[in-house]
């Protein structure tokens, strides 16, 4: 009998270590491997997503501005008729029925898109540098990202990837950065690919207790760092690529001071160690039991992970909510909050204004042409490549380094990352994201500035 149950214990430990190697080491490879694609540095997920916007070319972007009315209309009607089918569906009633203030986003994103689309309405609402920029450069990208992210993020989740890193970096970022060590997929996957991936493992994280408020708030708006490649267009706008391996050292350098000292302090520092039912972490959650390495306890939890895992197909289910909530849910709100900040950005004076206080820190700094390089900090709050577009126009390249890593390094960005935060489950609201902007602004300078005079 006994033997009878150890054949058993060991094949279920088989299969499972089968279930957990296979899924996640395809998850590894989609979401973090660095290849080589058409000359530049990214991760296959990405190139996943340009396929599907070569397959749909053009019309990618009449799909977008479908979805984004169809989801501002829906919503609306839902709000006022209320269908038993969708109040009695958790997942239908969450993604229609949003919240008042994300309801008026919503139909701020619709009008937009409508606008945008059909190029009605004000100029400003819908050209290039507003509404189209939103409309035309970054959600083509975003629909396409979040449909492959969406489908094979179940890879890292479900099959005890996160358990194993987790256990094994926990004494890594733990002490340095006060985070699990799990989130140490969310910064690999987000510096080799894409921030909105990061934001979307996040966000998933948060929503099944694996991060606490603080936690998802930290990862959120200190780890959804962009990509390589992306690093590299900015820094050709000012025509500095010659410098791009200093460039990015000190993107690095800078980024990971203000990981070390932005979570210690507010508002980031005043979120709650609680999960998202208001249920507080087991204190030795960390810990590796007595007779463990954290390699085996890292596995035995991996394999845990894995064995409860019933059906591909409830997996394959759960990808497919992923994707409809990210496409469906966030798009509006990015089209809508985007829209309005390079709105404000493109034909309004208040960014400008904000930026005549850096002034004298960028004097302090030794920074040439301080005033003109301080209308370009604050609008990267907005957009992150419009320093970059700015900063082209100044003579000496010293600024222009400085502007194109401080652009990178901020991090926040309404167009984008900002919106895509705010349309999330994670707990930020935007005054503490253009908090968070400000510190990270401050602290980055200092250290991409002292780079900066050891080139130039």
């Amino acid at each position: 009998m006994q033997n009878n149950a150890q054949t058993i214990k060991q094949t279920n430990t088989k299969s499972n270590l089968w279930m957990f190697l296979i899924p996640s080491l395809l998850g590894l490879f989609l979401f973090m491997a660095p290849i080589s694609y058409e000359g530049d540095i990214t991760i296959p997920v990405a190139i996943l997503a340009k396929t599907i916007q070569a397959l749909f070319g053009d019309h990618l972007v009449g799909i977008v501005t479908g979805i984004i009315i169809f989801m501002a209309s829906a919503s609306v009607l839902c709000r006022i008729k209320n269908p038993a089918f969708i109040s009695r569906n958790a997942f239908l009633n969450g993604l229609f029925n949003p919240s008042p203030l994300w309801l008026m986003v919503r139909v701020i994103g619709g009008l937009a898109v409508a606008m945008t689309f059909f190029q009605i309405g004000p100029k400003a609402i819908w050209e290039e540098n507003t509404g189209g920029l939103v409309l035309e450069g970054l959600l083509p990208t975003l629909f396409s990202v979040f449909i492959f992210a969406g489908l094979l993020l179940p890879l890292l989740l479900n099959f005890g990837l996160l358990e194993l890193f987790g256990t094994l970096l926990s004494k890594v970022m733990r002490p340095i950065f006060n985070l699990p060590g799990r989130s140490a997929i969310d910064c690999i996957a987000s510096w080799l690919g894409d921030g909105s991936v990061g934001i979307l493992l996040t966000s998933k994280q948060y929503e099944t207790k694996f991060y606490t408020q603080r936690e998802a708030a930290v990862v959120g708006t200190t780890f959804s760092a962009v990509s390589i490649t992306f690093s590299l267009v900015v820094l050709a706008q000012v025509e500095l690529e010659h410098l791009f391996l200093p460039f990015y050292g000190a993107i690095c350098l800078a980024g990971i001071v203000a990981a070390i000292i932005i979570p210690r302090i507010p508002p980031l520092s005043m979120k709650k160690d609680t999960f998202i039912d208001g249920s507080k972490p087991k204190e030795d959650a960390d810990l590796v039991p007595v007779g463990h390495t954290n390699f085996s306890w890292g596995m035995e939890l991996a394999l845990e992970k894995a064995g409860k895992v019933k059906s591909i197909g409830s997996v394959f289910g759960e990808g497919v909510r992923n994707a409809i909530d990210m496409v469906f849910g966030v798009l509006p709100v990015v089209m809508g909050l985007g829209t309005i900040a390079l709105v404000i950005a493109e034909y309004t004076s208040v960014f400008s204004i904000l930026g005549q206080p850096f002034i004298p820190f960028l004097e302090l700094l030794g920074v040439p042409e301080a005033a003109a390089a301080s209308e370009t900090i604050v609008v990267g709050f907005a957009d992150m490549f419009i320093p970059a577009i700015l900063a082209s126009s100044i003579d000496n390249e010293m600024t222009r380094f400085v502007i194109a890593a401080m652009s990178v390094t901020q991090l926040i960005y309404m167009s984008e990352v900002g919106a895509l935060l705010l349309g999330s489950r994670i707990p930020v609201n935007i005054f503490e994201l253009f908090a968070i902007f400000i510190l990270r602004t401050l602290i980055t300078l200092p250290v991409i500035a002292g780079i900066a005079h050891l080139i130039f």
